[in-house]
């Protein structure tokens, strides 16, 4: 695809639709009624097979990502993710830090993130994309505005997808050595009523843990493992030993 649109993108993910593939994909996202992705639709695209287009549309110009993210397709709505994902890592260089072009642009793909994270509507679309978008951003500077703020308002909002992006972005700034995003996160989210989210607390718990320090793991737990659900904890601390895994189910 040289130079392509988002309508070429479009149309070539839709020549690629497998039926047999897409029906397992609607079972495994929970998109019947009621569910978490009720109404989601797929082509039934493979990962890997969406990722090889996002390859093939790096040059795809950031005006045009919006298309690709509103599209009904789950899997082109992915393949607009992670153009901004590639566009946005090329920006994320060391010596691009300070640079007022590379703030610009970076601020660019975080707002259209923002203005379009309503699409950002399953968890496979949010892991994949919010580390390194959203992550990656938290460690730059930035002309938007106070970084906590932006995503206190994401994290205070009553939409499950935004809360899941502000607690699993904190993946990044955990393997830069910073725990702070992750324990302020997860200690909002603490008490939410989704599995979803008692996963994704559980999780960045012990990845802060394992990037940053098994003691400050421990400590959050020490505080906390009275009041947080089981299945959060459980992830939280899957990396332990099994001896202490039990001390911490006894607390429970």
């Amino acid at each position: 695809m040289h130079h392509p649109t988002a309508k070429d993108v479009i149309a070539y993910m839709e020549s690629l639709h497998n039926e047999e593939q897409r029906l397992q994909l609607m079972r495994f996202f929970k998109t019947g009624k009621g569910e978490y992705g009720e109404g989601d639709e797929f082509l039934g695209l493979k990962v890997p097979q969406t990722r090889e287009i996002v390859r093939q549309s790096k040059e795809l110009p950031l005006g045009e990502v919006p298309e690709l993210l509103t599209c009904r397709w789950h899997e082109v709505r992915l393949c607009g993710l992670l153009i901004m994902v590639g566009k946005f890592e090329k920006l994320a260089k060391k010596k691009l830090e300070h640079d007022a072009d590379a703030i610009k642009e970076r601020d660019k793909i975080v707002r259209m993130y923002l203005d379009y994270a309503d699409h950002v509507n399953n968890w496979d679309l949010v892991d994949m994309s919010a580390p390194r978008v959203i992550g990656n951003w938290l460690m730059f500077p930035t002309a938007l505005g106070d970084h906590r703020a932006i995503v206190d308002e994401l994290a205070d909002s009553n939409n499950l997808w935004r809360q899941r992006i502000s607690m699993v972005c904190t993946w990044m700034t955990s393997r830069k050595g910073d725990a702070s995003w992750c324990l302020r996160y997860a200690e909002k989210h603490l008490h939410h009523h989704h599995d979803l989210m008692h996963k994704a607390v559980g999780w960045m718990l012990r990845e802060m843990g394992k990037q940053v320090s098994m003691d400050l793991l421990r400590d959050f737990l020490r505080q906390h493992v009275r009041e947080m659900h089981r299945t959060t904890l459980r992830y939280a601390i899957e990396k332990m030993t099994e001896e202490e895994r039990k001390y911490w189910m006894t607390l429970k």
